[in-house]
């Protein structure tokens, strides 16, 4: 688990899986294999074989690995944090067994001092596990949009049991209409970044900030993104927009009985 994560929107990572598959667009220049690459390499055995060369650039093989020791971790942290959970793969990858992700949400609901981020691209497969889980008021759920094509991951989202549902529109790769938030309370946008990234237009952007003030949604605007994203900044009109739901908004809706765990 890494403490002090650089993702300006949770506070730690925490990863039970590593590897995963390319899936769609925004998978392309996906930074996890990049770093999966650089980990193997510094002899992490949870990496080795989990991403190939290709085109002198990292790659996804298909492996996935599941990572026992890394399962109990948050049980050590009686601080509580914000942690994203499996930032170099995705908890609802094929190869991930139903058994297994049902031993993370355990974990997750035994220990109510930390918000847990969970997110995926595999909003099919999460709609399906859904009845099997028991959504704890802490675990946040999210599907990834990187363009109109694929907004119906959302459809998917708002059918789970989850507490509190977000939106990681990154990296952003079109023009997105978000005239329908219901169900979800909270969306995250940003460029892509690192080495052949795509640009982002600040129209799309602005469009998505504004469809989140006019139906009441938390937005986030991570970055510009490019091969080098400090430079570019993260200021949207001329401020950083750092909104995200209350923590304890899972908590207030379990005991309104309006979840069920």
């Amino acid at each position: 688990m890494a403490i002090g994560s650089p993702i300006e929107w949770t506070e730690a990572t925490w990863n039970p899986v590593g590897g995963c598959t390319i899936l769609s667009p925004g998978c392309t220049n996906c930074y996890a294999m990049r770093m999966a690459r650089r980990l193997e390499a510094m002899g992490q055995a949870k990496y080795a074989g989990t991403t190939r060369v290709s085109g002198g650039r990292a790659k996804w093989t298909g492996k996935v690995v599941l990572d026992e020791k890394a399962v109990e971790l948050p049980r050590k942290w009686t601080k509580g944090r914000l942690i994203f959970v499996n930032s170099m793969s995705d908890l609802f990858h094929d190869n991930v067994p139903v058994e297994f992700i049902e031993r993370v949400f355990d974990v997750m609901r035994t220990t109510p001092q930390h918000t847990y981020q969970v997110l995926t691209k595999r909003a099919e497969r999460l709609e399906a596990v859904s009845p099997r889980l028991r959504w704890p008021s802490n675990v946040w759920m999210g599907v990834s949009v990187e363009s109109q094509d694929y907004w119906w991951r959302v459809d998917h989202l708002r059918a789970t049991g989850a507490a509190i549902r977000f939106l990681s529109l990154e990296p952003l790769l079109g023009p997105i209409r978000a005239d329908d938030l219901s169900g979800i309370d909270w969306v995250i946008t940003g460029g892509e970044s690192g080495p052949g990234s795509r640009p982002v237009q600040p129209d799309w952007v602005r469009t998505i900030r504004d469809a989140c003030l006019d139906q009441g949604v938390a937005f986030h605007f991570k970055q510009w993104g490019g091969t080098n994203k400090k430079a570019s900044g993260r200021l949207l009109d001329r401020r950083t927009w750092d909104e995200m739901p209350p923590r304890d908004r899972g908590l207030r809706r379990q005991g309104a009985g309006l979840l069920l765990t």
